[in-house]
This record gives structure tokens, C-alpha cells and sequence, in this order.
């Protein structure tokens, strides 16, 4: 096994039927990663299963209690005997991007918790060192999509688990900060629009020049953004 990733939720049956499917059953099944669910109500106290309460100083919504959430972290790690990498999932937190992911892979235990409400209780993030991550400038009603893509991205770089990794290296982001470069299937001509001749060339060095020049237009028209950061790069 190359990573075992533990997910804390309030809803574990709303992601468990996704992680049986594609690439993570795939990888599950080849025994490369080892995920599971634990459902936050496990670890509370009182008869109610009380996870959430007021937030100090007012204000509306609910904050997740620390301690249900500090007894899931220190059960697994008791459990596991080992020291994982804690994600809270938050809109704070930092964007996840593919270095990311790929720093992410090349960990044997990540941690994910995933938010919920107005936030957690603050405290829970120094007292489990948890680094607090994000998939986009929106607000989610909780973060069990969030963890999905986490563990997504993360699981399909590690080595083994597609059937053609060569197919990474036509992601985007797979170079630099580039788009991956438009791709086409058969037929070659589909109402009308015909496939690029250098496609059907069999000129392998002067597709790879095509496609490193369609991946630099695609990111300057739809990711102006990212395209200035590969020019500072490159400079």
C-alpha cells in the first residue's frame, strides 16, 4: 500500500459510493491506497451526538465542537501508529493546485476533515497541525466535495494506479503552469471540421512542438493568468 487516506465526515454515505468507482476503486482494488470513512458522531460524548454548537461572540450558523473532531484525529492515529498529514477542508484555505496533489502523493497517510457549517472551532487546527486547504474562491455547504478532489488529484499520480501514465503528461498543469493542448479522436472529420494534419503526420517531433504550441494559446486565451506565470518562468 503506498498511501492510506482517512476521511472525517458527517455524511460519510454521501462520498462512499464515489470512492468504489473509476480510478479510486481502481487503485483501491490494486491495493495501492486504502481509503476510509469515519462519521464524526462516533466520537461524541453525549446522547445526542452533539457535533456543532453556538459560535462565541454571536453571529449566525453553527461551529463544529473541538472535541468530537480532536478524538477522530487522536483514534486514528492510535489506530494507524503513525503521524498523517491533517487537511481541514475550508474556502480559507490555501487553493489546491497540482504540485500540490503531487506533494501530496508522495505521502504514505493523509488525514482529511472535512468542514462543515460556519467552519470548526479554530483550536483544532493548532492542536492537530492541520494545514487547511481549498478547491476554489466558493463557498460549499460542507466539505465532502472538497475531500473527494483532494483525494482524486492525489490518487491518481501515484505510479500504478492509470493504465497509461504516459496520459499524465498530457494533463494540464502536467508542464509548468500550461492547459493541457487540444486533443481529438475519430472520426478525422466530424461535421466538417477535419482534425489538424499534424495530428495524422506520424511526426512525432513535430507534434510534441504543436501541442506545446496549442497547450501556450489555449492557457493565453482561457488562463491569461497562468500564462504571465509561465512567461516570468521562462525570462
Amino acid at each position: 500500500m503506498r498511501l492510506r487516506i482517512d476521511i472525517v465526515t458527517l455524511f460519510p454515505e454521501a462520498i462512499r459510493s464515489y470512492l468504489a468507482t473509476s480510478i479510486l476503486g481502481v487503485a483501491q482494488k490494486k491495493g495501492l491506497v486504502k481509503i476510509k470513512l469515519h462519521n464524526l458522531r462516533w466520537f461524541t460524548s453525549d446522547r445526542y451526538r452533539t457535533v456543532d454548537d453556538y459560535p462565541f461572540g454571536g453571529g449566525p450558523g453553527m461551529v463544529l465542537k473541538p472535541e468530537p473532531i480532536f478524538r477522530a484525529v487522536q483514534f486514528i492515529k492510535d489506530f494507524t501508529e503513525s503521524e498523517p498529514k491533517v487537511l481541514i477542508t475550508s474556502p480559507g484555505g490555501k487553493i489546491l493546485t497540482q504540485d500540490k496533489a503531487r506533494e501530496l502523493s508522495q505521502k504514505k497517510h493523509l488525514l482529511i476533515i472535512c468542514g462543515r457549517y460556519q467552519g470548526i472551532d479554530e483550536r483544532v487546527v493548532e492542536l492537530c497541525q492541520g494545514e487547511e486547504i481549498s478547491i476554489g474562491n466558493y463557498v460549499l455547504s460542507g466539505g465532502e466535495l472538497p475531500a473527494l478532489v483532494i483525494t482524486e488529484a492525489t490518487v491518481r499520480l501515484i505510479p500504478g494506479v492509470l493504465g497509461d501514465e504516459e496520459s499524465l503528461c498530457y494533463d494540464s498543469f502536467a508542464e509548468e503552469d500550461l492547459l493541457g493542448p487540444p486533443q481529438y479522436t475519430r472520426p478525422r472529420i466530424f461535421r466538417g471540421i477535419q482534425v489538424p494534419e499534424i495530428l495524422t503526420s506520424g511526426n512525432h517531433r513535430l507534434i510534441e512542438e504543436w501541442r506545446r504550441e496549442q497547450a501556450e494559446e489555449k492557457t493565453k486565451k482561457l488562463r491569461p493568468e497562468l500564462f504571465g506565470v509561465v512567461k516570468k518562468k521562462e525570462e
